[in-house]
């Protein structure tokens, strides 16, 4: 522990407080857990140049303010990347899960948490910033900065490139055609927590969440259903969405459908990027045992005529065979 989080504890009235490494993940963040006294909470050690403390601070007292289940933040310091966290527990749907828990409820109620969300939250004088074609554009261009090399051995033409923005210019203008809300951008099951001694949609814990904008209703839905690091059963998908939309009755089913379709898609790019960046620029390849369901998940999206311009590009610049595992960078 450094000199700084010493300090940071002690200030906070967590002097001489045990720890333990809690989790690392994809983000340049470190969680600990600290108990003293038999009390436990939670420190996050950020590094203040490449996280953004404050707006996870912000984003997480939006949340509380609504009722739902974000820690509560007992001490900050956003300048030095500390915050102590309310201590929300293990129970992430992800480890449930794998203890063999039934799928069902815990997606139910991962999406009457969404629904809730998306019936109350008011954006107010000051709401995030907005999920804009520049920030989508971005994150769809990890795909060709980062995997098309790793797996081509050579960057996309200037042609191809320009060609590829175009494409989703086009794209993103129809999966905007649902209404904008809070956007959390990491919803899936690493991120929720079940506190069972909460009611409601409050029995739902929310971690990673600090990248919040304002955007389509659809996203957070897909990365819930279209999950990057898990499969998820046709039949929970196809249960949830009937759900979502039941719970809309106004919101046009085909728009809502066809926005799924176009940010899972755009979804799935970004993340076939971001896990080569995470190995060839961070030293993390184990994510990369994910891209075969990437793939899958993306080919089913492009399936949509719709999508039929990406398609097009992608058999020509990433064809079937080089959608793998990229080798490493100088390996033959």
């Amino acid at each position: 522990m450094t000199a700084a989080l010493e300090a940071f504890l002690a200030g906070a009235g967590w002097a001489g407080a045990e720890r333990a490494l809690l989790a690392e993940d994809a983000s340049f963040r470190r969680y600990h857990r600290i108990r003293l006294g038999g009390r436990s909470a939670v420190c996050m050690e950020a590094d203040p140049g490449r996280e953004n403390v404050p707006a996870f601070l912000e984003i997480a007292r939006l949340l509380g303010a609504l009722g739902l289940s974000a820690p509560g933040i007992l001490a900050a310091d956003p300048g030095a990347g500390f915050a102590l966290l309310e201590d929300l527990g293990d129970r992430t749907f992800s480890r449930l899960l794998d203890a063999g828990a039934d799928p069902a409820p815990l997606y139910a109620l991962a999406t009457d948490l969404l629904i809730d969300l998306h019936r109350r939250f008011d954006p107010g004088p000051a709401p995030p910033a907005p999920y804009s074609d520049r920030l989508f554009l971005d994150e769809a261009r990890l795909l060709v900065d980062w995997y098309l090399p790793a797996a081509t051995g050579a960057p996309a033409d200037g042609a191809a490139a320009a060609a590829y923005d175009d494409i989703w210019g086009e794209l993103l203008a129809r999966a905007r055609g649902v209404p904008e809300t809070l956007v959390l951008r990491d919803f899936h099951v690493d991120n929720l927590m079940e506190l069972e001694a909460r009611a409601g949609v409050a029995r739902c814990g929310l971690l990673d969440f600090q990248d919040a904008v304002i955007g389509p209703v659809s996203y957070d839905f897909v990365s819930l259903t279209e999950d990057a690091r898990r499969d998820v059963r046709p039949d929970i998908a196809a249960a949830m969405r009937r759900r979502y939309l039941d719970a809309f009755p106004g919101l046009d089913a085909g728009a809502f459908d066809r926005s799924c379709r176009i940010l899972g898609a755009q979804r799935h790019c970004k993340v076939l990027g971001i896990f080569t960046r995470l190995r060839d620029r961070d030293g993390k390849p184990g994510y990369l045992v994910h891209v075969p369901r990437l793939w899958r998940l993306l080919e089913a999206a492009l399936a949509d005529p719709e999508l039929a311009p990406l398609r097009h590009w992608l058999d020509e610049q990433i064809p079937p065979g080089l959608r793998i595992a990229p080798p490493a960078r100088g390996a033959e």
